[in-house]
Formats: C-alpha cells, sequence, structure tokens
C-alpha cells in the first residue's frame, strides 16, 4: 500500500547533522505526492559507517530512493570515498542511490556543458581540489570562487549578497554552465534570478540531487522556480 501523502514516491535523505540546508531546498522541490524523510549521520573517521546506518534505518518508512547531501570534492580522494558509500548503501538497502556530486556531473553532461565556473564555500585549498575533480571527471574549470567559510557549521549563515557576488565573480562568457559545489551553501533560491543575471545555466548540487532521484524514480514533472535543469530536463 502506498505511502498516504507521498503515493508517488518516498526519497530518504542522508545529510550531515550540521547541514541546515539541504532538507529546506529539497522540501521546497517536491512535486505533488511526493515526499522526503531525513536522517543525519556525522562526519568523521566513521562517516561510510554512519550513512550506511543511515539509510538502513530509513527503510523503516519505506523511502524507495536513498540520496546523500554531501559534496567532498574539496577533499583529497573525497569522490571515492562517497563512490565506496554509494555501493555499500546499495548492497545493503537494494534501493537506488544519488549524491549531489555525481548528479551534478549527471546534470552538466545531461544540458551539454563542458566548460565550467564553479562557485564554493572553501578556501583556495579546497578550490584546488575541487577544480582537479571536476577535471578527472573530463570538465574544463574556467573559473573558481570560493566564499572562504569559516567552519562546515557557518557555511548555511553565507549573506546571499555574497554568494551573488561569487556568482558575478566567474560568470565568464566562456562558460558553458555556472556550477555551484558545497550542499550547505543555500542557492537553489537563487537559481532563477542567476540564470536571468548571467544568461547561463546554473547548476546548484542540492537541485541536481534532487532532479536526478526524482528523474531515476519515474517522476517526470517540470518544476518551476528553481532554475533550467528542472524546468526542461
Amino acid at each position: 500500500m502506498a505511502d498516504t501523502l507521498s503515493h508517488r514516491a518516498l526519497i530518504g535523505v542522508l545529510v550531515p547533522f550540521f547541514n541546515s540546508v539541504v532538507e529546506p531546498e529539497l522540501a521546497g522541490l517536491r512535486p505533488p505526492g511526493v515526499g522526503n524523510q531525513t536522517a543525519r549521520f556525522d562526519l568523521d573517521a566513521d562517516v561510510l559507517r554512519h550513512v550506511t546506518t543511515g539509510g538502513e534505518k530509513l527503510l523503516t518508512c519505506g523511502v524507495q530512493a536513498l540520496v546523500i547531501g554531501l559534496a567532498p570534492e574539496s577533499f583529497p580522494g573525497g569522490l571515492a570515498l562517497l563512490r565506496q558509500g554509494m555501493d555499500e548503501l546499495r548492497e545493503k538497502t537494494k534501493l537506488p542511490v544519488f549524491a549531489a556530486s555525481f548528479a551534478t556531473h549527471a546534470a552538466l553532461h545531461e544540458i551539454k556543458a563542458s566548460k565550467i565556473a564553479v562557485v564554493t564555500p572553501f578556501d583556495a585549498d579546497g578550490n584546488t581540489h575541487v577544480k582537479a575533480a571536476f577535471e578527472e571527471h573530463g570538465f574544463d574549470v574556467i573559473a573558481i570562487e570560493g566564499l572562504d567559510c569559516a567552519a562546515f557549521d557557518r557555511i548555511a549563515h553565507t549573506p546571499l549578497d555574497d554568494i551573488r557576488g561569487a556568482f558575478g565573480a566567474v560568470a565568464s562568457a566562456e562558460a558553458d554552465a555556472l556550477v555551484q559545489v558545497g550542499t550547505g551553501l543555500p542557492v537553489v533560491g537563487l537559481v532563477d534570478e542567476l540564470e536571468r543575471r548571467h544568461g547561463k545555466t546554473v547548476v546548484a548540487c542540492n537541485a541536481a540531487m534532487y532532479w536526478q532521484a526524482l528523474r531515476g524514480l519515474g517522476i517526470t514533472d517540470r518544476i518551476a522556480g528553481s532554475g533550467r535543469l528542472l524546468r526542461e530536463f
């Protein structure tokens, strides 16, 4: 029997304890009849075990897919670790699993963007790793701007005008798309505005993650108000 309030799909959201952005941003993207249920995990040396445990616990409410609100590109080997976690979670839960980082890559392929300009909440060292991660996956990073947030739990406090300024700093005419990394940075609500201002498709990582999960579950609703990706693809 289908969940009464989420009769079309129920998505499990896995997010670090400190991240206060993923949950409200994904809630704002829900089509009618689609629900989200959230579990939180510690971001420490046992993060893979915590993520797997959280996913298994979400099985009890009947979720049909899992999304991991984590973008570890700023760490050396971060994407390989994320891929390992996704594989373990699929094996344990037998559910489709999506994550912000790889969903961003998929979204860029979908819109046929290869030259990208990137905004992150990270410092120069983190941005070096972010740039390398995209380039390792075949993208040409022509500009990158970091907001140098003091700590992970401060990313959500970034003023919207600072985010607007960071996008303005990288909005080169050479870029096929503007990309945001860092699931704790509140960008989804700005995407329409940024696309109008800069004349470029903006791929926000949380929007890409939810887009990929919806399409993977056969939910093809076009969602207005959060950018071209969700509106057209």
